[in-house]
């Protein structure tokens, strides 16, 4: 089993392949991860609609979508509920918080898609937990969070950690906590442990940061 297989025996791990999956959605049929080719996707999980804490997530992801279409990345929503009860919780937001919802959201009827992404925790009945997967423009799982009904996400983290992701690629480098705003090293990023003696003894001398394997830089 190769790193870019889907594991069978449970839900994507990273750097996995995003299932192929046919869905339903507000904005009609997709085929996810292929419509979405080229481009990263955000797809998030909320337990129900017409819910305070949800409520309060969509309109949070709404107010922020161009920030994630300026980083090439979509955002899709998701729960185990019909189209038609996604449809009225849309526009119910539109017309009570004045906002729109501008992205698609998954109407996971019976589950299947939730089972496939473990997004089902056997505790809490059939209600999706908060999930939120990053996949990227190759269509490869790159980042997983899951939360508690009862909490609510940070959507300043999700892009934050999708901006982390993105430079870590471009870059070849690593972000540190909280990046950019790590309490240690500000907006600096960490550069790749050195694979030999030479390089590391190079590094000691000349290089930004505390030590030959912590060495940092400007990006």
């Amino acid at each position: 089993m190769t790193e870019q297989t889907i594991h069978k025996e449970g839900i994507p791990l990273l750097g996995d392949k995003f299932p192929r999956m046919e869905v339903q959605t507000t904005h009609g049929r997709m085929t996810l991860p292929d419509d979405m080719a080229g481009k990263w996707f955000v797809l998030f999980s909320h337990p129900g609609d017409f819910t305070p804490v949800c409520t309060t997530e969509f309109y949070a992801f709404a107010k922020r979508d161009k920030e994630f279409k300026d980083l090439n990345a979509e955002l899709v929503g998701l729960s185990i509920d019909q189209v038609q009860s996604h449809i009225k919780w849309v526009e119910w937001i539109n017309e009570n918080l004045d906002v729109e919802i501008p992205f698609p959201v998954i109407a996971d009827g019976v589950g299947d898609v939730a089972k496939k992404l473990g997004m089902i925790h056997p505790g809490k009945g059939t209600n999706t937990v908060r999930s939120v997967f990053i996949v990227d423009d190759k269509g490869i799982v790159r980042l997983m969070i899951y939360y508690p009904q009862e909490v609510g996400r940070s959507v300043d983290e999700v892009l934050r950690a999708l901006k982390a992701l993105q430079v870590s690629d471009k870059y070849n480098v690593a972000c540190p906590e909280n990046w950019p705003e790590s309490a240690l090293i500000g907006d600096k990023v960490i550069v790749k442990p050195a694979a030999d003696e030479k390089t590391a003894w190079s590094r000691k001398k000349d290089a930004q940061g505390y030590d030959w394997w912590f060495c940092t830089r400007e990006l």
